[in-house]
């Protein structure tokens, strides 16, 4: 008899998902994450070495090869694929999107034109080449869930490009910013 999956959280479930293709290091599992995921679900270089010890000691993971630098390889096992598909067949629900983003974009008001214009040019900038590189990865998706999901990304992206036009052109600087 197989024993109890034990629960884990979102972050966790994430690690454990990329690790179903074979052995990483922490750091080549925050690039693949950032890679894989980064659209709509960011995990930490922080949050992934937070993550690989509890993970082992809970008999999650085991240790794979030392690389260079001491880099520790991390391999799923048994319990560890438990663990993960026990996560994806969790109950659903609404998420929370949490945004440094949106919430400046919230109190852009009490910016000077000159900061908002500032932070409008860079955000817009930044997430104009995530947008392209989401198209890209939605033209190479093997697997209608890839794909899907790649299509979530791009619209998101797409929303947070229209909410930054949106600052840009339609909110004033509000009483008592400072210039």
């Amino acid at each position: 008899m197989a024993a109890r999956p034990i629960p884990v959280n979102a972050t966790a479930a994430a690690i454990l998902g990329l690790l179903h293709d074979g052995p990483l290091t922490g750091g080549e599992l925050v690039a693949a994450a950032g890679e894989r995921f980064g659209g709509f679900f960011s995990v930490t270089r922080s949050q992934v070495y937070r993550e690989l010890p509890a993970l082992a000691e809970a008999g999650l993971l085991r240790l794979g090869k030392l690389g260079p630098r001491a880099s520790q390889q991390y391999r799923i096992n048994a319990a560890g694929k438990r663990s993960f598909r026990a996560w994806l067949t969790g109950p659903g629900g609404a998420d929370a999107l949490r945004s440094p983003l949106v919430l400046r974009m919230l109190y852009a008001g009490a910016l000077t034109e000159d900061d908002r214009a500032k932070l409008v040019a860079t955000s817009r900038a930044a997430y104009t080449d995530r947008l392209k590189e989401a198209q890209e990865h939605v033209g190479a998706a093997e697997s209608p869930y890839e794909r899907a999901v790649g299509e979530f990304t791009v619209a998101h992206l797409e929303a947070v490009l229209t909410l930054l036009d949106n600052i840009e052109t339609a909110i004033p600087t509000e009483p008592g910013a400072t210039a």
